[in-house]
């Protein structure tokens, strides 16, 4: 099944695989306790590209994302349990560690956002609106941490989402 989210350019991209066009997978990580977001990208040098209008932190703006190994895998299209991804991240430096051990002394959730950029277009994610999801379990050692990121519950969200007062819906009186 289609990719919805995807721009016409990272479709030829991924289409035809031109030699002068470099797609660049980016991972941004956000809690609270962090003191700034973690942003790295699956390259050898670090990526300064603007984030999309609607990005729940420096949204418009250039952002620099940090050279980093890392594996991402995208959920299943067509898979009929819940959707899950895979992150894992190699030789993880001591700034990442200290900022998963504050996370997990809270109960606030992590967030995980994957973004793809095209190197004839950095100026927005090609995935719009780009992929946002909750890590659910984090395993770290000395050497690699990984993570299993799902969507969030929808289990808790209210149904309907609009609340059918007199005040909001005048017809109802």
């Amino acid at each position: 099944m289609p990719d919805s989210t995807l721009t016409q350019a990272i479709k030829e991209a991924y289409a035809s695989a031109p030699s002068n066009i470099i797609i660049y997978h980016t991972i941004e990580l956000w809690h609270p306790a962090f003191s700034a977001p973690i942003r790295v990208v699956r390259d050898y040098v670090d990526l300064t590209a603007t984030l999309e209008a609607s990005a729940p932190r420096d949204a418009s703006t250039a952002v620099t994302f940090v050279a980093f190994n890392f594996e991402f895998t995208k959920p299943e299209v067509s898979s009929t349990g819940l959707p899950e991804v895979t992150l894992t991240m190699d030789n993880v430096d001591r700034a990442i560690v200290a900022n998963i051990e504050a996370a997990l002394s809270t109960t606030d959730l992590v967030t995980v956002i994957y973004r793809e950029f095209i190197s004839s277009n950095l100026t927005a994610p090609q995935n719009n609106p780009p992929l946002s999801l909750i890590i659910t379990s984090v395993v770290a050692d000395l050497y690699k941490v990984t993570a299993v990121a799902s969507f969030p519950n929808l289990m808790n969200k209210r149904f309907p989402t609009l609340e059918y007062s007199a005040e909001t819906f005048v017809g109802l009186l």
